[in-house]
């Protein structure tokens, strides 16, 4: 039996599933997850930065649009009637730049379904109509990225919120809670608060729960999804199971999945999430605490089932991190497919001629030139630099692509690249339906902003409730809890004792990579400690500038995380602007470790028995 809180009774425990990693995210989870029988919350993160920029340009057509339609459709409806029967609620940030219309598009459905299920929706995260008073402030860009765009260019403000009016929402008697711009941890961060009553000054059970929203914010990226050692899943990943974090009241967590399901729960899947996308791990800032994740230690308890501990907090951040949408030109490009003799040059200059015969015409037309172009020759060397070791592919793919002022500038080139086709070099082939389309480019703006300036309001049951978070997060310094109980010293390499021998880094270490912004970070988790300090001593921030500087346009810093045995290293300025600007193939770096695991590391003959 459950109580009206949906924690069991007869155990101190709680269990949330993670049902989504991304807006698009497969459909199966819900129903996966429901099957277990026994979870008291699922949370269902759909945000990211270009997520913001598309539903930003959705509701600028319709008013009614902005948020996660498929959370509605495909997680929702087809699942209410076994949600409201085992009384797992939910919380989602399925709401994007417009949780109010998503709201009433579920409670619509929940009344289809003739069901008494309440929802509450949490609004102060969108700052939109305050885009000319922001931008009189002069505000810089958190990352050195310049001044507040012009409000006649902005599509979205939203300012990243919290846990705690999560909590108050679910208290208020809330079985579904829909919230928008919050960070991806908070879903799960505000079951923790609602359920145990942990306040805002116990800043490590706080880091802890943020811990385990951070570990499966991303679905299946923590059960074997995006895995280095993605073979041991290969065979099951259609049925890969979504995570389950079983949470204590002292902030202990134990990682599972659903026992049927496919996938693999270990330390390598875990400690890859973990080290996805953090920046400094000493100092992750959230709206509800600043972590400390360097201690975090995984103990592998059986199969598929992992223990998580060790995460520290301090207070929170005086400000909160606001990202800014604003139109920024047109961009567009097509993929093609070369083979045969010489498929690569032939790749390359046909690309070459389009961009060429596209710029005569703009300027026939009177038009800019583009502001930015990219050919990327995928199958030969554009991903690889220096370290490609394919000169001479007999089948590559062409990417061409570039931004403009204009729509119409972009129409040019996509025009040309078809009107190419019988003009060039045999080999051309591709499978495609319709030509491609310019898309508008909604640049990103970071930068800090006061939280006085985000007032929260909880909608329930036709009420609406204002909501502040304790003015004592301004309390910088205030810590609880032991902090960095192990030596932070990286570790020394051992006097070497006999011959040695080089292999590639996949061979000692796991890797995870990602972007933020313009930034990208590479997380190596030494398969065991023992390799650790070989990786620190040879893989420093100089060799690893030297691996990307076909990419990287600034510096890379790197930063010890002791409980792991992990280093995650930061490369600033290295993605061409990010996600929703960037030219390239890969924008948000998801494939820059596995170009980082093919760098080689001198060690031990002796260690190295087994691996070659």
């Amino acid at each position: 039996m459950k109580s009206r809180s949906g924690v069991p009774k007869n155990r101190k425990g709680l269990r949330i599933g993670g049902a989504s990693g991304y807006w698009g995210d497969a459909s199966i989870a819900t129903r996966q997850l429901l099957a277990e029988s026994n979870l008291d919350f699922i949370v269902y993160d759909y945000l990211a930065e270009i997520t913001m920029s598309i539903m930003a340009r959705a509701r600028a057509k319709n008013a009614e649009a902005g948020y996660a339609p498929d959370f509605i459709s495909a997680a929702m409806a087809p699942n209410l009637q076994e949600i409201s029967r085992q009384g797992v609620k939910i919380i989602s940030n399925a709401g994007g730049i417009n949780p109010l219309a998503c709201s009433k598009a579920l409670e619509a459905s929940i009344s289809k379904a003739g069901l008494d299920l309440n929802v509450a929706c949490i609004t102060g995260d969108d700052l939109s109509n305050q885009a000319q008073e922001l931008f009189n402030r002069n505000i810089n860009g958190m990352f050195g990225d310049g001044r507040f765009p012009d409000p006649e260019s902005i599509a979205s403000i939203n300012v990243y919120t919290g846990a705690f009016a999560i909590a108050r929402a679910l208290t208020m008697g809330a079985d579904i809670v829909i919230v928008g711009r919050c960070v991806d941890s908070a879903v799960t961060l505000g079951a923790c608060i609602h359920t145990f009553g942990w306040t805002f000054e116990q800043h490590d059970l706080l880091a802890a729960g943020s811990l385990a929203g951070h570990i499966i914010e991303c679905g299946a990226q923590a059960t074997g999804g995006n895995f280095t050692d993605w073979h041991l899943c290969a065979d099951t990943m259609d049925d890969i199971g979504y995570p389950i974090v079983e949470i204590k009241k002292d902030g202990e967590t134990i990682v599972s999945k659903p026992v049927s399901s496919g996938g693999l729960v270990s330390i390598g899947t875990v400690g890859e999430q973990i080290i996805y996308e953090i920046d400094d791990p000493k100092n992750y800032l959230l709206p509800d605490v600043t972590c400390d994740f360097s201690d975090v230690e995984l103990s592998q308890l059986g199969v598929n089932r992992v223990m998580v501990s060790g995460a520290r907090g301090t207070s929170a951040p005086n400000q909160l991190k606001a990202v800014i949408t604003w139109l920024d030109g047109y961009r567009g490009g097509h993929i093609l497919t070369f083979y045969g003799f010489d498929a690569a040059e032939k790749a390359s200059r046909f690309a070459d001629a389009a961009i060429q015969r596209s710029t005569q015409i703009l300027r026939d037309k009177n038009l800019a030139g583009f502001s930015a172009t990219s050919i990327e020759i995928l199958g030969n060397e554009s991903q690889y630099g220096k370290q490609a070791r394919v000169k001479n592919a007999r089948e590559v793919c062409v990417k061409i692509a570039a931004r403009h002022e204009k729509e119409a500038g972009i129409a040019v080139l996509l025009r040309e690249i078809t009107g190419l086709a019988l003009s060039g070099p045999p080999g051309l082939c591709g499978f495609a339906g319709t030509r491609s389309r310019p898309s508008p480019v909604m640049s990103l703006f970071s930068c800090l902003l006061p939280r006085e300036d985000a007032p929260m309001t909880i909608h329930f049951d036709s009420l609406s409730e204002a909501f502040r978070q304790p003015v004592a997060w301004n309390i910088q310094g205030h810590v609880s809890g032991n902090k960095s109980r192990k030596d932070q010293t990286p570790p020394a390499v051992p006097t070497p004792r006999g011959a040695t021998t080089k292999v590639q880094l996949i061979k000692l270490a796991w890797g995870r990579s990602g972007d933020k912004g313009d930034k990208a970070n590479i997380g190596i988790i030494a398969r065991d400690k023992k390799y650790l300090p070989f990786i620190w001593q040879q893989l420093d921030e100089k060799t690893m500038e030297d691996w990307f500087e076909h990419f990287l346009e600034g510096k890379v810093k790197r930063y010890y995380m002791p409980g792991l045995g992990a280093i995650n290293y930061v490369l600033d300025r290295v993605l061409e602007g990010g996600g929703t600007t960037s030219l390239r193939n890969d924008p948000q770096a998801k494939g820059y470790a596995q170009l980082a695991l093919a760098i080689e590391i001198e060690i031990p003959v002796e260690m190295a028995a087994g691996l070659l």
